[in-house]
C-alpha cells in the first residue's frame, strides 16, 4: 500500500479569501498589510461607540474600539478632585426638570395633595373700657383768718374788711371807701413800716375787673400782710405815697402797665413805656405782641418794632 501523497491531505483551501480580522483581534496594521478587502460594514465612528472625542485618533490608528471604554463617572470625579457622591456645582440629578408621571407642571395647582381646612380667624379680645380718670382732689381754698389785729379792724370797720388766709399767706379784702384809712392804721398802729410792692391783677370777665394790692411788711413783727381792694375799669384808688414814699414809683408802674390811676400821686406818669404810648400791656385784653404802630412810625420811622 502506498502512502497517499501529503498533498492529498485535506487542507483548507488557500483560495478562500481570508476572513477579515475582527475588531480587537490583531492590530490594524495586520489588517491593512494583508491587502484583503473587508466586507462593507457600517461605518464605525467614535460617537457610535461612545468614545470621547479625544479617543477618535486611536480608532483611526486601528486600535480596538471595543477595548476603548469611556471613562467611568467615578474616575471623572476623582480626576477633577470631587467626591464620588458629590454632584458638580450647577449639575442637576437625572430627570431633573422633567415632570414626573401624574405630576402637574410647575406652577399648576396640585389636586392630589389634600389641603387642610382654613382655620377660623381668632376672636378679637373683648374691648375693655378705660377706667375713669380719678377725680382730682380739691385744691386749697382761702380760709378765715383770725388774729388780735383782725379783731381790732373788725370792731372799727365791720363788714368793710374780710380777713382771709391762703396757704399761710394772710390778707384782707378791704372796701375801696376805707382803703386809705386801713393803710394808715397798718403803718401807724400795727407797725407795718415797709411797703414792699403795689401791683394789680386784671380779670376781664368780672364787673370789678381789677384787684389792687399793697404788699406790706413789718420789721418789728417780722410779718407780711396783703391789703386788697377791687375796682371797676376807670375807677381810681387813693395814693399811698403820703404814707410810704417808696410807693411813688410802684404806683407809676401800676398805672403804666394797667392804666389804674392813684388819686393824690405827686407825679403820675408812665415809667417803663414812652409818653404818648397807647394801651396797657399787662391787661389781659392786650395782645402779647401788640404795639402802638402809630407811635413806632412817628418816633422811630419804621413800620414795626417787632
Amino acid at each position: 500500500m502506498t502512502d497517499e501523497p501529503k498533498g492529498n491531505q485535506e487542507k483548507p483551501a488557500q483560495s478562500e479569501a481570508k476572513q477579515p480580522p475582527k475588531v480587537g483581534e490583531g492590530s490594524g496594521q495586520d489588517a491593512l498589510s494583508s491587502g484583503a478587502q473587508q466586507p462593507p460594514t457600517e461605518k464605525v465612528t467614535a460617537e457610535s461607540q461612545g468614545i470621547a472625542p479625544g479617543k477618535a485618533s486611536d480608532a483611526i490608528e486601528g486600535k480596538d474600539l471595543a477595548a476603548v471604554k469611556p471613562e467611568q463617572p467615578e474616575k471623572i470625579t476623582e480626576k477633577h478632585g470631587l467626591a464620588p457622591d458629590t454632584p458638580q456645582a450647577g449639575a442637576q440629578p437625572p430627570g431633573a426638570g422633567m415632570p414626573a408621571t401624574g405630576t402637574p407642571p410647575t406652577g399648576a395647582p396640585r389636586t392630589d395633595v389634600p389641603t387642610a381646612a382654613p382655620k377660623p380667624p381668632a376672636a378679637a379680645p373683648p374691648a375693655t373700657e378705660k377706667p375713669a380718670a380719678p377725680v382730682k382732689p380739691a385744691g386749697p381754698t382761702p380760709q378765715p383768718w383770725a388774729s388780735e389785729m383782725v379783731t381790732r379792724f373788725q370792731r372799727q370797720f365791720g363788714s368793710g374788711i374780710q380777713p382771709l388766709t391762703y396757704l399761710g399767706q394772710n390778707y384782707m379784702i378791704v372796701d375801696r371807701s376805707v382803703v386809705s384809712e386801713v393803710l394808715q392804721l397798718m403803718r401807724d398802729e400795727e407797725r407795718f413800716d415797709y411797703c414792699v410792692d403795689v401791683t394789680a391783677v386784671h380779670y376781664p370777665q368780672r364787673e370789678k375787673q381789677f384787684d389792687v394790692l399793697w404788699v406790706l411788711y413789718s420789721f418789728p413783727r417780722n410779718e407780711r400782710v396783703r391789703i386788697k381792694t377791687m375796682i371797676a375799669d376807670g375807677e381810681s384808688v387813693p395814693s399811698a405815697v403820703p404814707i410810704w414814699p417808696t410807693a411813688n414809683w410802684l404806683e407809676r408802674e401800676c398805672y403804666d402797665m394797667f392804666g389804674i390811676r392813684f388819686d393824690g400821686h405827686p407825679d403820675l406818669r408812665r415809667i417803663l413805656l414812652p409818653d404818648g404810648w397807647k394801651g396797657f400791656p399787662l391787661r389781659k385784653d392786650y395782645g402779647i405782641i401788640q404795639q402802638d404802630q402809630e407811635w413806632v412810625q412817628i418816633n422811630l420811622g419804621i413800620e414795626s418794632g417787632q
